[in-house]
């Protein structure tokens, strides 16, 4: 059982992504999550987070352009990127918010998924 991260691709800079991330064996609405990314020779960030009450909060950069949302029913969370730009270009990982905060295996970071955004 390990975190998910999906729906990463190459898309033109004012474009749409939407990420998945789903932990099979994990109630994924039992705890706060987040998404993260990580840019070529940069610290892993935090980009959006969602309690588990639904209250999201999200980095400065990304306010406004990208929105955080559960489905408790299909056990994932998404990222519905939209306004691309070229300095979003990084790989995302889901993860609990602190990160690896289950109390388990599940939560260990996962392989990510490559967002490209091209100019």
């Amino acid at each position: 059982v390990q975190l998910q991260a999906s729906g990463g691709g190459l898309v033109q800079a004012g474009g749409s992504l939407r990420l998945s991330c789903a932990a099979s064996g994990a109630i994924l609405s039992f705890f706060n999550m987040a998404w993260y990314r990580q840019a070529p020779g940069k610290q892993r960030e935090l980009v959006a987070g969602l309690t588990t009450r639904g209250s999201p909060k999200y980095q400065d950069s990304v306010e406004g352009r990208f929105t955080i949302s559960r489905n408790n029913a299909k056990n994932t969370v998404y990222l519905q990127m939209s306004s691309l730009k070229p300095e979003d270009t990084a790989v995302y990982y889901c993860n609990t918010d602190p990160p690896e905060s289950c109390g388990s295996d599940w939560c260990y970071w996962g392989q990510g998924t490559l967002v490209t955004v091209s100019s």
